[in-house]
């Protein structure tokens, strides 16, 4: 990360502390919900199956930023199946980047070639062992593999949630982001029940234990980008939601945090990693931002 931006981020949270503002700073568009894949723990996937048009992105892109958005996150569907004309997913974080965000990243499924030198991570599912994301996510697996190996940039976060099927290749997945090359580091979510995918959720007790793995791989040196400081309050959904600082926009609609806060009750039952790190930082827990400026600085 750039000391100048650095800077930014650090003003920006001083004075959400101090002030106890609300105003965002992290955006996610979502592209389409096409996808490729029918993923199990998905309930969001080819719901309509459109490609939003590449001038409403654009104008997405503008308004997130006159928010005061800096971090901004392509997602679908599959980032990488959206194009309109001659235009992909390279010419939005181009976009992007020239309008000036200060840190782009596109989540991916990982199914399709990897040439995105342009964006600061590629957030890649890989959701366990051979055996257990191809049970997840269909025969994928080396397919994603290979992407991964003939990637033209090293910028790519393994991007894995933590459920009832792989909840025991925590360790596995921590292997490849440390052996394999193009991998800058691992980012973990527990599973959150989405109408339909109740019976993938993991009980605080399995949370705990999953926990206690992540903080070992972290002590080992393994490349993680989670803070263990904000373990307890995931494990026990006690950090506040929504998280205000985060904001999803889609076809035009505009979500605090995220679109599950459309669904009652969701909230108290989110697995987002980020949220909760993002949350407790925003409300000055001294321990979780001291760990965040450790952990950013070495990953992004």
């Amino acid at each position: 990360m750039k000391i100048t931006s650095l800077i930014k981020f650090s003003i920006f949270g001083i004075s959400s502390i101090v002030f106890k503002r609300k105003k965002p700073i992290l955006g996610t568009i979502i592209l389409t919900d096409k996808c490729n894949l029918t993923c199990k723990h998905c309930s969001v996937n080819n719901l309509t199956a459109i490609i939003y048009p590449y001038e409403q992105i654009k104008s997405e892109m503008r308004l997130l930023y006159k928010r005061g958005i800096r971090i901004l996150f392509f997602c679908g569907g599959e980032t990488f199946m959206w194009n309109d004309g001659s235009k992909n997913i390279r010419d939005l974080v181009i976009e992007a980047k020239s309008m000036g965000f200060l840190i782009v990243n596109v989540v991916t499924n990982g199914t399709f070639k990897i040439d995105l030198p342009e964006a600061d991570l590629i957030l890649l599912s890989l959701d366990g062992d051979k055996e257990k994301h191809n049970i997840i996510r269909g025969d994928t697996y080396d397919i994603i593999i290979n992407n991964i190996n003939t990637a033209t940039s090293g910028n790519i976060c393994l991007y894995m949630a933590i459920n009832q099927i792989n909840i025991n290749t925590i360790e596995s997945v921590c292997n490849v982001a440390k052996n394999m090359k193009n991998i800058r580091a691992v980012s973990f979510n527990f599973h959150t029940p989405y109408p339909g995918t109740a019976e993938l959720s993991l009980t605080a007790s399995e949370k705990e234990r999953c926990c206690k793995v992540i903080e070992k791989m972290i002590k080992r040196g393994y490349p993680i980008f989670n803070l263990k400081s904000a373990f307890p309050y995931l494990i026990n959904n006690t950090f506040p939601t929504p998280c205000h600082q985060c904001v999803v926009m889609e076809n035009g609609k505009l979500s605090i945090c995220g679109r599950c806060i459309d669904i009652p009750g969701l909230c108290k039952k989110c697995g987002y990693f980020f949220v909760a790190e993002y949350s407790l930082i925003f409300r000055g827990n001294l321990r979780v931002i001291f760990e965040m400026f450790k952990t950013y600085l070495r990953y992004i």
